[in-house]
């Protein structure tokens, strides 16, 4: 199969190539998927500098990325939760780096996928399940919910997007900080917009004076912040900052979880939930993806379309 690998860390895009690796082997309880999209995350050029060596082993050369949606082409032993032609997606992490989705094929664990909404195409499915799932377990730790008032920091990107559209089906009132370019679009979403820089501080104030009740951090470095604007007994999380875990917050890493994904399908099928695409790549585009990504000011998803 056609993949896209790296054979060693780099800080840039040096060691990308696209070329032809053996298909993956399909062992009991996985399925095998024809990937039709993937979505692209800051995780993956960071694992690809070696950023997480000391959490994760690597095995070289490495296929990146960890969203997948597609149709299932084969299914290993006993694993009867699907079937050969069914469309899934799924977070398709596994414990080392190696087998990635930026490629035709990937085996993935049955229990880290979901069945694809019908109505949800390629492009918006590839991108959901990283993002959506952090955005869905931020919330699920802080148990946000009706009458809390969430900040999420970043809300224009795709974790906070996502983080907007659940907090608000949940019963939040949320309070969202972008740039000013992106706050009609965070108004669409039901969040009430902020200029994020200096002075954010009061900005929030303004809109809440009493302090908001939650904060999810997608953005980091927004510490002293949150603890300026926490209303007593508030709750608050970083996916960026573990220091927050020094103040009463979460440090927060999702996990794959077919039964978790399939609740953010549910959200989509009612229309509660929206999937905002920025752009989509070949293969061959992975490294100008990787480029867009860390640039820092895509609206919504980048997807991989092999």
């Amino acid at each position: 199969m056609r993949a896209v690998v790296y054979d060693s860390y780099a800080s840039d895009n040096s060691r990308l190539a696209v070329r032809d690796v053996p298909d993956p082997k399909v062992g009991p309880g996985q399925v095998l998927v024809e990937v039709r999209a993937a979505g692209v995350n800051p995780v993956d050029w960071k694992v690809m500098t070696g950023g997480l060596d000391g959490m994760m082993d690597a095995v070289f050369p490495v296929v990146p990325g960890w969203d997948v949606a597609g149709v299932v082409r084969a299914v290993g032993p006993d694993t009867p939760e699907f079937a050969p032609g069914d469309e899934v997606m799924a977070y398709a992490r596994k414990d080392v780096v190696g087998q990635g989705t930026f490629a035709e094929y990937v085996a993935v664990s049955a229990a880290h996928v979901a069945r694809k909404p019908p109505a949800l195409g390629w492009d918006q499915a590839g991108g959901l399940p990283l993002a959506g799932m952090t955005a869905q377990r931020c919330l699920d730790r802080m148990d946000a919910g009706p009458g809390d008032v969430l900040l999420v920091y970043g809300a224009s990107g795709g974790v906070g997007g996502f983080a907007v559209q659940i907090g608000r089906d949940r019963g939040a009132r949320v309070i969202g900080t972008a740039s000013e370019r992106n706050h009609g679009y965070l108004r669409e979403l039901g969040a009430e917009p902020v200029a994020y820089g200096e002075g954010v501080e009061g900005r929030i104030r303004d809109l809440a004076p009493d302090g908001v009740t939650a904060v999810a951090d997608f953005v980091g470095g927004q510490l002293d912040t949150t603890l300026a604007v926490l209303a007593d007994g508030g709750r608050h999380v970083s996916i960026t900052d573990n220091t927050v875990e020094q103040h009463g917050g979460h440090w927060i890493w999702v996990r794959p979880d077919g039964a978790k994904l399939a609740e953010l399908a549910a959200l989509t099928e009612r229309g509660a939930l929206a999937v905002e695409v920025a752009g989509t790549y070949p293969l061959e585009g992975v490294g100008d993806a990787f480029d867009a990504s860390r640039a820092g000011h895509t609206r919504g998803k980048l997807v991989i379309t092999p």
